[in-house]
């Protein structure tokens, strides 16, 4: 599955990667890393974050990413920034905690802005950058009983574009991937969650439920969207900024 590691050459360069200690965050720091890159490994799970630290030859920090201060002491000394980090809740609007609600925000739009500003300065005076958030196909449609989700995504979706139009006259890109449901735990336990409350087997969730709306009936492989991610990462794609790359098997074609 991996690539040759020489088709994106980050030799020297510095990445950090939130929500790295599993799921598409650990296959991005495996794969900037299998392409020369030292790896920032940031996860809320200690464990996960040394795991995956010591696999890739980085660095582990154990962060709240809805902790301002937290985020703040992330390193700025950054080339490679993506911010992967998110959970789910799935309730009706009505059922929908607000706390829940805001801490997803923090998590997923509040963070990635911070960090986002932390790392331009340094980015900017080496006049190369890129900046990759993981966003979703709900960055682009909604599906209900996801506010949380879908408002945070949409909000990503709308920071990585005022980033490529600020930053693109310093060299960095600022870019999001849209990816389906990817095989990562986060998608396991909701599919875990809705064979118990309807019955039925974990494959029909997968097609019947969650792949409804996509052409392609399979999980992806969280490989693949790292692979996606060093793409973006070349300098071949320097003029690929402000973008949103969908990678969700037809879904939005539909």
């Amino acid at each position: 599955m991996s690539d040759n590691r020489h088709a994106v050459a980050l030799d020297g360069r510095v990445a950090l990667v939130t929500g790295a200690g599993s799921g598409i965050g650990r296959a991005c720091a495996r794969t900037l890393a299998e392409s020369g890159a030292k790896v920032h490994v940031v996860d809320v799970d200690r464990a996960a974050a040394e795991q995956t630290a010591a696999e890739v030859g980085g660095w582990a920090h154990v962060v709240d990413l809805a902790d301002p201060a937290a985020v703040d002491a992330l390193p700025g000394v950054v080339d490679v920034l993506v911010n992967n980090a998110g959970f789910q809740h799935v309730a009706a609007l009505a059922d929908f905690p607000p706390e829940t609600f805001s801490r997803m925000q923090q998590v997923m739009v509040t963070a990635p802005f911070l960090l986002t500003r932390k790392v331009l300065p340094h980015m900017c005076a080496r006049r190369w950058g890129r900046i990759v958030h993981i966003s979703s196909v709900h960055g682009l449609r909604a599906s209900p009983f996801k506010a949380g989700y879908v408002a945070a995504k949409h909000g990503l979706e709308g920071l990585s574009k005022v980033v490529a139009l600020e930053a693109a006259e310093h060299g960095v890109t600022s870019n999001c991937v849209n990816p389906g449901y990817v095989d990562t735990p986060l998608v396991r336990d909701q599919i875990a969650g809705q064979a118990a409350a309807n019955g039925i087997d974990e494959s029909e969730v997968v097609e019947r439920v969650l792949l409804q709306r996509a052409a392609l009936k399979r999980l992806i492989d969280p490989r693949r969207v790292a692979a996606l991610v060093r793409w973006l990462c070349g300098d071949h794609a320097a003029h690929v900024t402000g973008a949103s790359v969908p990678m969700d098997g037809g879904w939005t074609a539909a």
